[in-house]
């Protein structure tokens, strides 16, 4: 019998700087624990504004930093993701409330939605948007992404 996959969408804003980067860190988390063929996962922005387009340049310049790549393109959630994936995480309060609203609209929706914070063992709930920051904005999203994401993937799902 065939083990089910779990699936799991991130999510913030733009889909650019956050949710790529929390995308890419379970990934990798993933495929070193030899675990890729047990998730689904993927990333997406509350927003339009950035459909089509490459992470930050400043996002990807920090996942090279720490030997991680990513192909990603920007998308909008969709209804579809409300019913397929098992988890949404997102990144801060607004994106938590818009989420809600979006899934009250949605029959037979299934996501658990969540803050990645949520699971940060140092209890800092909410990723900031380093969008109007520095490199140092970019690492800290990665660090919380990192130590959120070892700690949801360690949870019975």
């Amino acid at each position: 019998m065939a083990a089910e996959v779990k699936s799991v969408l991130f999510v913030c804003l733009g889909n650019i700087c956050r949710s790529p980067i929390a995308e890419a860190v379970f990934r990798k988390l993933v495929i070193d624990q030899n675990a890729e063929n047990k998730w689904m996962i993927d990333s997406a922005a509350v927003s339009d504004w950035n459909v089509g387009s490459s992470p930050d340049g400043r996002a990807l310049s920090c996942l090279r930093n720490h030997d991680i790549e990513t192909t990603h393109r920007a998308r909008q959630i969709t209804k579809d993701d409300f019913r397929t994936f098992d988890y949404i995480l997102c990144m801060d309060e607004s994106n938590l409330q818009d989420l809600k609203r979006k899934s009250n609209q949605i029959q037979n929706c299934k996501a658990r939605i969540e803050l990645l914070g949520s699971y940060d063992p140092q209890k800092q709930l909410i990723i900031e948007d380093p969008y109007y920051g520095n490199d140092e904005d970019f690492d800290t999203v990665y660090e919380q992404c990192l130590r959120s994401c070892k700690e949801f993937l360690t949870k019975p799902h």
